[in-house]
């Protein structure tokens, strides 16, 4: 199973890549998030290895965020590979984690392929699992110190369309409720019921 590669991007199209590792070229299919991050030059990429009886695909991610993310949506049973790509496309991570844990199905089903049935399957299953995984950066699910929690909370707040005045009024008013060493479901719940009202 092929879990990282590092190469050269030697083309990009709608939904993929071609990676050059030393002369062969991986086709490695990719959200258009990751496929805008791709710098020119030697670049990294985690992979997701996807077997099947008439094809071994090749799915790449520039965060583990993303590449978790990926995981966690295609146990969700009417998401497959592309659909996973389609949310990820239209909803980063934060947004991901922000949208499940505020049951918002509205922005789930701007992703392609995403009905407000599936919308509805997603929510339901993954309510529970959606706080245990990161919302950025390359690191594994970890407890982050109060600041950082603080950036990740205000980041999904700017990244749904909020202006910064808005995101840090409420985010301020979250931590004082709540305490600076909250979690980021309790901060991002705390600080869209204030933005909501």
């Amino acid at each position: 199973m092929i879990a990282r590669l590092r190469g050269i991007i030697d083309s990009i199209e709608d939904g993929r890549c071609v990676m050059d590792v030393n002369g062969v070229g991986y086709l490695v299919f990719c959200s258009s998030r990751t496929l805008g991050a791709l710098p020119d030059g030697l670049t990294t990429l985690l992979i997701e290895t996807q077997l099947r009886e008439d094809a071994i695909s090749l799915y790449g991610f520039f965060t583990a965020a993303e590449r978790d993310w990926f995981r966690l949506l295609t146990t969700v049973q009417g998401v497959g590979a592309k659909v996973a790509l389609g949310i990820l496309s239209t909803l980063s991570p934060e947004q991901l984690t922000a949208a499940i844990s505020e049951q918002d199905r509205a922005s789930l089903t701007r992703a392609p392929g995403v009905g407000a049935r599936l919308a509805m399957r997603l929510v339901t299953e993954l309510r529970d699992k959606a706080g245990a995984l990161p919302v950025s950066g390359p690191g594994r699910a970890t407890v982050q110190a109060p600041g950082g929690q603080r950036e990740e909370v205000f980041s999904a707040l700017t990244n749904l369309g909020y202006r910064r005045a808005e995101a840090e009024a409420v985010l301020a008013k979250a931590v004082a409720e709540h305490g600076e060493d909250a979690s980021f479901d309790v901060l991002i719940r705390a600080g869209l019921r204030a933005l909501a009202k």
